[in-house]
């Protein structure tokens, strides 16, 4: 098939016209009129850099009956090109009468699920531990938190199936190079789980919580289906590493598992498990992170800002945004993982604790607008090892426990009270939807001064790019501490740890990965690379 990219037409065009355009521009290949014989929507974006004049460009998928006529005339068109070949392919299959040990994931976020699956596909029966609760306990749990005040400690926002991303907007995008198109596979899994089919062609798809729930029920059903093994509220607390090489993982309840391949797909808020890791040995570093404070503007000011007369527009949906400031301190303040009709979330996994993250659902449909708006830290911020970043979190996640009366409300304070350097004492029009609540203070002790320095002078600035975004009344609620891992488990090509044989670092807990759609990805090359080091060791086949 061919491929024909940067299709632009009106945001209200007709369907006829996407087809003229088409054939227009196969015209310019000298497709004779009647060579088209069927075309799909690869990709379907919106572009509303004029917000007076939103188009939709498309990126569309031709079959024409005479292709190699085509073909000759690709080179003048640049926006012409072959269609690439996106097929999933499995690099191996379990031998069929070897006996070998079966691998281990160590949890069950999207890297763990997406690892676990394909592992699954390939004949090895894996088995996946998972310290925190089926989905649906889950949830039952993380509402305990938002709505009674009560955190279960190993089943939460963080910790559970589906991982960080069951309580996220979904996002299913990344600027990660996927030159193998595992992202094709992540979302035609997604959608044999009941993700709604327009993933598959829109530039910047999501799914959102609900939804979620289901499909990550469905994969795990599959996974059983085909040999392998979930196991829930089963914490791994040790990992049997003998003459650099692993041998088995040793679990709460007191049983070893024997295993040479360990996947740890731990996700970044495993403290305990990095603190075991850095026990044994594994080697590992500190990286850079960020932190900030969630802030919610009302849905309606964001969409108008955005897309102008076309707000409330049924294909373009709410509004999203991404900005950033370079300081004059030298920080560069960024939004994050931002949630267009969403709520902000407790998302803490400790007691005496805060830490806020997004969410939002398929509809997207909730009155505020909420993203982190946080800034970029180093290490040379939090001086002390790799574990150094998990201690550096721990103090301002502590402090905003303390901030909003410790009772696991939030500290909040008014963008204009933030800016002027004054307490809010009250709230305005912008209801925050943090839950368990929102308690107004001073939140200029909330993070390091350079921090509080560098949002200060970026609202005003972003306010330039996104007129309302330092509206008076619009929430910073805090803290948001868990943008990224603090550390990163070092790996090498073969995706092994450098100094420990059989133990695979992976997704975002590792420092390789961030968000739904990478650690699914990263997760289906740690896979592969199990599975190729399996059937090419002595005694993987007769």
């Amino acid at each position: 098939m061919l491929r024909l990219s940067e299709v632009k037409l009106p945001l209200d065009h007709a369907e006829a016209d996407l087809e003229l355009a088409i054939r227009a521009r196969l015209k310019d290949l000298r497709v004779p009129s009647d060579g088209l014989v069927r075309y799909t929507v690869f990709r379907r974006a919106h572009d509303a850099r004029k917000r007076s004049d939103i188009k939709l460009t498309y990126i569309i998928d031709v079959e024409v009956k005479d292709e190699a006529s085509a073909r000759q005339h690709l080179d003048a068109h640049p926006h012409c090109s072959v269609t690439p070949d996106m097929a999933y392919r499995f690099v191996a299959q379990a031998p069929a009468n070897a006996n070998l040990l079966r691998p281990v994931v160590i949890g069950m976020g999207p890297c763990g699920l997406f690892a676990g699956l394909i592992l699954a596909q390939m004949g090895f029966r894996p088995i996946i531990l998972e310290r925190g609760k089926a989905v649906r306990e889950r949830t039952k749990d993380t509402w305990g938190l938002w709505r009674k005040n009560v955190l279960n400690p190993e089943s939460n926002v963080q910790f559970g199936e589906g991982g960080a991303g069951t309580f996220s907007d979904g996002k299913l995008y990344s600027q990660i190079k996927d030159p193998k198109h595992y992202g094709r596979k992540v979302l035609d899994e997604f959608v044999k789980a009941g993700a709604p089919e327009d993933i598959l062609y829109l530039s910047r798809p999501h799914i959102g919580t609900f939804r979620l729930v289901s499909m990550v029920e469905k994969m795990r059903a599959t996974i059983h289906q085909l040999g392998g093994e979930v196991r829930f509220e089963q914490r791994v607390e040790d990992i049997d590493v003998d003459n650099g090489k692993v041998r088995g993982v040793k679990l709460s309840n007191g049983e070893t598992l024997r295993c040479d391949h360990v996947v740890l797909a731990v996700g970044h808020s495993a403290r305990d498990t990095f603190q075991m890791l850095h026990d044994r040995g594994v080697y590992m570093e500190p990286k850079p992170f960020s932190l900030g404070f969630r802030i919610e503007h009302p849905q309606g000011v964001i969409d108008r800002s955005r897309f102008g007369k076309f707000a409330g527009h049924k294909l373009l949906g709410a509004a999203d945004y991404k900005v950033v400031h370079h300081c004059s301190n030298g920080r560069a303040v960024y939004s994050f993982c931002m949630c267009p009709g969403g709520t902000v979330v407790a998302a803490t996994s400790e007691p005496g604790r805060v830490v806020t993250n997004g969410m939002s659902q398929y509809s997207r449909n909730e009155r505020n607008a909420n993203a982190g708006i946080v800034v970029g830290i180093t290490p040379d911020d939090y001086p002390g090892g790799p574990l150094a970043g998990i201690a550096f979190q721990r103090k301002w996640e502590e402090r905003a426990f303390e901030l909003g009366g410790g009772d696991y409300c939030a500290p909040g304070q008014l963008v204009g009270d933030f800016i002027a350097g004054r307490p809010s004492t009250s709230l305005g029009s912008v209801e925050p939807s943090y839950k368990p609540g929102v308690r107004p203070t001073d939140l200029s002790t909330a993070l390091p001064d350079y921090v509080i320095e560098a949002i200060r002078e970026a609202l005003p600035q972003l306010d330039k790019k996104i007129p309302g975004f330092a509206m008076h009344d619009a929430v910073l609620t805090g803290v948001e501490t868990r943008t990224s891992s603090p550390l990163r488990v070092r790996r090498g090509d073969d995706f092994q740890s450098i100094n420990v044989e059989g133990l695979y670092p992976a997704g975002e807990g590792a420092g390789y990965a961030g968000g739904i759609y990478s650690a699914a990805i990263d997760g289906i090359e740690v896979a592969e690379a199990v599975a190729l080091r399996m059937v090419a060791e002595p005694g993987a086949a007769d």
